[in-house]
């Protein structure tokens, strides 16, 4: 029974548990170091609208690992995530670059020599990645070295605002604190003692050992462990000062990031391109004819929004025309090199031509038709004069990538152009802005040069273009290949007639026959659109008679040497993948 003056009695808030403390520091950290990379990232971007988009840290490392990453990997990653496997690279390193940013974090709650030394590392990697790539200069190395400088300051700044919000361990229950079991021994009151009221002189302390004085001991021991009071939930302000200090961290290299991408893209050409005004071809390519697009088929021509890209350029050159040239050089007996102006006054020619993928997969889409302007290259080297014995063609990009043609290839007769139009625009910034290479016949890899500068007569013996030593054959032609565009694979329809279409290529030999069957059952012949040229591709289509059930629907084409396209699957490496495309129908 309580008296009914005696003051209510409030339990003093639970300390934290133990677990909950033993995560939430290093979580702290972990979100400093992310922090503190985002800000040295979007500091990077800022200094390298100087020295040039390659050297940012992100996209020299990230152009490291595409020129150094195996070809499955390679191939994974195309058959994957096909035209954006850019993105998905840039995005992979991003996430890699803050779980190994939340381990230089955590190690800075330990030891800032530690976290010192993990900064470093990651500056290295930016600094030699940088300077690794295509005619770098010294300048190169200043993102880099800035980002790291940026990195160490954030740090400092946040790894203490999240120390500050670790709360302190709880003390020992035999320090100060009475046990969580034991209630604590009340003293008697003065009413039911009244000689409690007497002089405490008249009782000497020694009498009361529960009431000695702690030792010097017990004193230390109770000043380096707090009580559990001081581990009670902190006050809101250090996790505030915590979060903000984080937020505009993060928050200054997300903006300077975009910053510095934008800053670059208004020093890009874009604006050159749209002031270029293209010749009109002294030879223009034949219309294309009514009935080519057959019905269910991909577009004959493809748009350039739609074109595929695959290249190992993670940000596309910036070449500027009015700086550009063309060297050809090497095993020549007449060096030449051309300018953009000089190149522009050149006769120009148009074709319809389709650029396929080595990479793509049997029914993949790593491919595309369309409509080209250019000056022939066989003219070209018939000024410089190759001697007999250069049989490779070596072409350079401005970053440096390269790849080999066969010479008697661009002096055969067909239509290999140094293109500077694409569907009636000059070439998209993406698509080799401002003069590239177009070979009908050949994968992309060993023709068709992106962002070209220079010409190199040599011989294949002398010379492996980029591709060859990472697996891929010295030439590839392209193999005869078609793809069934409609019905999709797993989709379904209802029974009776049902149009079955697709494409068919083979360039520079052109399609003579595509077939289609139906499971088991014999082969039948498709009608065959009309195609502008043997360097396109021939859109088919054939009417099926659906009965009800899931079937497979197979096509294979045959090319005008009369060989078919074998059955045997193979992979892309190292000259092209081979096999029939197949889908999976239901019919209700």
């Amino acid at each position: 029974m309580t008296h009914s003056g005696s003051a209510p009695s409030i339990s003093p808030p639970s300390p934290r548990p133990a677990a909950a403390r033993s995560w939430a520091g290093p979580l702290r950290a972990a979100l400093a170091g992310v922090a503190a990379a985002a800000a040295a990232l979007g500091v990077a971007e800022i200094v390298a609208v100087l020295t040039g988009p390659l050297s940012s840290p992100l996209l020299a490392v990230g152009g490291v690992v595409v020129d150094n990453v195996p070809a499955p990997v390679k191939d994974f990653g195309i058959a994957v995530f096909g035209k954006h496997d850019k993105t998905a690279l840039i995005t992979g390193t991003i996430v890699l670059l803050a779980l190994y940013a939340a381990a230089v974090g955590i190690a800075a709650r330990r030891s800032w020599r530690l976290a010192a030394a993990g900064v470093a590392l990651f500056t290295a990697v930016g600094v030699v990645a940088a300077l690794t790539r295509h005619d770098a200069g010294a300048a190169a190395a200043l993102p880099s070295l800035v980002a790291g400088l940026a990195a160490m300051a954030a740090l400092r700044y946040l790894v203490p605002l999240a120390a500050a919000t670790e709360p302190p361990v709880a003390a020992h229950p035999s320090v100060t604190e009475p046990s969580a079991t034991e209630p604590p021994v009340a003293e008697p009151s003065a009413a039911a003692h009244p000689s409690a009221a007497r002089p405490s002189a008249a009782r000497p302390s020694a009498a009361r050992p529960s009431a000695a004085r702690p030792s010097a001991g017990t004193r230390l021991a109770a000043a380096v462990r707090p009580s559990a009071a001081a581990s009670w939930p902190l006050p809101d302000g250090s996790r505030r000062r915590f979060l903000i200090g984080t937020g505009l961290v993060a928050g200054a290299g997300i903006v300077g990031g975009f910053g510095g991408r934008f800053l670059t893209s208004r020093r890009a050409v874009t604006a050159a391109r749209e002031a270029v005004v293209l010749p009109p071809p002294v030879q223009a390519a034949p219309s294309v004819p009514a009935g080519a697009q057959a019905p269910g088929a991909s577009a004959y021509v493809t748009s350039n929004r739609d074109f595929y890209r695959i290249d190992t350029a993670l940000y596309p050159p910036q070449v500027d025309p009015s700086t550009w040239e063309l060297r050809i050089h090497g095993m020549v007996r007449n060096p030449i090199t051309v300018t953009w102006a000089e190149l522009l006054q050149r006769p120009m020619i148009s074709r319809y031509v389709t650029l396929a993928c080595v990479s793509n997969e049997v029914g993949g889409d790593l491919i595309g038709n369309a409509l080209w302007l250019g000056t022939p290259i066989k003219a070209l080297l018939d000024e410089a004069q190759p001697l007999p014995e250069a049989d490779q063609v070596v072409s350079r990009s401005a970053d440096g990538w390269t790849c080999g043609t066969p010479t008697s290839v661009l002096r055969d007769g067909r239509d290999a152009l140094l293109a500077v139009g694409m569907n009636g625009q000059p070439l998209p910034v993406s698509h080799g802005f401002p003069v590239r290479m177009v070979v009908p016949g050949l994968y992309g890899y060993v023709s068709a040069c992106k962002w070209i500068t220079e010409i190199e007569l040599t011989r294949f013996a002398d010379f492996d273009a980029y591709w060859v030593p990472r697996g891929w054959s010295a030439q590839g032609p392209i193999k005869t290949q078609s793809r069934i565009d409609t019905p999709r694979d797993g989709s379904g329809r209802k029974a009776g007639p049902v149009t079955v279409a697709g494409v068919a290529w083979a360039q520079h030999r052109g399609i003579a026959k595509v077939e289609v069957q139906v499971d088991a059952g014999p082969w039948a012949e498709a009608t065959l659109a009309p195609p502008v040229s043997a360097d396109t591709w021939v859109q088919w289509s054939w009417q099926w008679q659906a009965t009800p059930g899931k079937h497979t629907l197979r096509v294979r084409a045959t090319d005008t040497t009369g060989e078919t396209q074998t059955s045997t699957p193979t992979p892309t490496a190292p000259d092209g993948a081979t096999g029939w495309h197949s889908t999976q129908v239901t019919i209700n």
